[in-house]
């Protein structure tokens, strides 16, 4: 059997494990007090980009533990290395030491495309961490040269412009080329608990090519002379090894807590909703309006923004528009959304055309850099006017899925809303009429609860 082939048969295998585990939650991944029968724990802890959380849960899904963390200040000379790692260990302390020695499993998610560059001989941090958002337009032309057109690499911030541009520049020297190694936020974070180099999974490493179809990394990738600096890569939850000694003696875990794989945090909030069959979806209504889609067909087109990460033996595809909670903010206060949202009849449609944005430019599912806001004709009435803009995001969102259909996807059949905008009631209604589709807030959406999740995945691989 090859090695691809193997590979999608243990992942269609696991799939089944994550689908059965997700319909078993508890609702609403209630708080579950300790029963000091010693019952198998599994820790799953997100990285965000102002801080870091855990979540503790059961076989079951229910919440034993969760806490968070502030990133330490990172000063004039950012470090943001350091700050994570303290941030971790903090973490790691703050668990109960009663439920410590019950953690079977653990699993870190990271923000998508945050990169570092490590020496695989000392550990030393060559380069970075890249965050997330960070452009290095300077190697865009080389990877456009060799990634197929519209491919999801073909962005400024995406893993491999980070990688070519650390790459190309001067300050590479030959000695560290030969050993360097490159790590996602998540899979570094996971090494400080597990040891082993240059170990990632097929989510995060879908902006620096790899093809989670074909189980590897593409060709036209693995022919530069930089394919040695790419990691291994596993399923999302694979177990990798045992904790390491000097880190199980420092907080008391048990011999036999296996590290995981992790996966992004976008990934991870989506697996906390708890949702798997192809036509449903979540929203998420925060700063901006994102949409993510488990579908059967994969769709990947750079130039709206819209790729695939794979689900199991799926597809999640999600696309990501400008518009959303930022402009609501800046046009009313948070006591006045509240108020006016409670005069509007959601079952009646608002004539108001708008197209809200915070300022120029969208991406998704128009991409129009230059695109302008539209907020104008203001009608008298304040309640008429959040009616009309409350709408006018929906008709956004119901483009979105309605893009990503056009493009491939499965049709939407359910959409769970995550972010501060699943609280508004009203909004929800709205949004149910415009869509055509069924439309509730999801019950858990915090993405370390989706990492305690595939910490759990990993625990049932391991004993299988």
């Amino acid at each position: 059997m090859s090695i691809a082939r193997s590979l999608r048969f243990r992942t269609k295998a696991t799939s089944r494990v994550r689908v059965t585990m997700l319909k078993q939650q508890n609702p609403g991944g209630q708080k579950k007090s300790f029963d000091g029968t010693g019952e198998p724990l599994y820790l799953g802890i997100d990285f965000g980009t102002s801080g870091a959380r855990y979540a503790l849960v059961d076989k079951q899904g229910a919440i034993h533990s969760e806490g968070k963390r502030t990133y330490p200040p990172v000063g004039k000379v950012t470090n943001w290395a350091s700050s994570w790692r303290e941030a971790l260990f903090h973490l790691l302390g703050d668990i109960p030491a009663t439920y410590r020695p019950s953690i079977s499993s653990i699993s870190i998610d990271g923000t998508s495309a945050t990169t570092l560059i490590i020496d695989r001989n000392n550990g030393e941090i060559l380069a970075g961490p890249y965050l997330y958002n960070e452009s290095l337009a300077d190697a865009l032309p080389a990877v456009e040269s060799i990634a197929p057109a519209n491919h999801t690499v073909c962005s400024d911030s995406s893993t491999l412009c980070k990688l070519v541009s650390w790459w190309n520049s001067s300050s590479a020297g030959l000695s560290s080329r030969d050993s360097a190694i490159l790590m996602h936020q998540s899979d570094w974070l996971l090494w400080l608990l597990h040891g082993e180099y240059g170990v990632s999974d097929y989510n995060n490493t879908l902006k620096v090519g790899y093809d989670p179809e074909i189980d590897s990394y593409p060709r036209w990738l693995m022919s530069q002379p930089y394919a040695h600096m790419l990691p291994s890569v596993r399923a999302p939850g694979a177990p990798i090894g045992s904790i390491k000694e000097d880190v199980r003696a420092q907080f008391g875990f048990s011999k036999n807590c296996v590290v995981c794989t992790g996966t992004t945090d976008s990934i991870a909030a989506f697996l906390a909703a708890r949702t798997t069959e192809p036509g449903k979806a979540v929203t998420s209504l925060g700063s901006t309006l994102a949409i993510k889609l488990v579908s059967n067909a994969r769709v990947d087109d750079a130039r709206f923004g819209v790729y695939s990460h794979r689900l199991d033996d799926m597809w999640l595809v999600g696309g990501a528009s400008n518009t959303g909670g930022a402009v609501l903010r800046q046009l009313f206060t948070d006591d006045q959304l509240v108020a006016l949202s409670h005069e509007i009849d959601p079952s009646v449609p608002s004539p108001l055309d708008y197209y809200p944005l915070p300022k120029r430019g969208e991406r998704f599912p128009v991409s129009d850099p230059n695109m302008m806001p539209r907020l104008q004709p203001r009608p008298e009435s304040d309640t008429a006017y959040l009616h009309g803009i409350l709408e006018s995001i929906a008709r956004i969102e119901a483009k979105g899925y309605n893009l990503l259909k056009e493009l491939g996807a499965s049709g939407v059949e359910e959409v769970l809303t995550a972010g501060g905008g699943a609280r508004n009631d009203k909004w929800t209604a709205i949004r149910g009429r415009v869509l055509g589709v069924p439309v509730r807030k999801a019950e858990q959406t915090e993405a370390a609860y989706g990492a305690a999740l595939l910490a759990l995945k990993g625990a049932n691989t391991s004993t299988d």
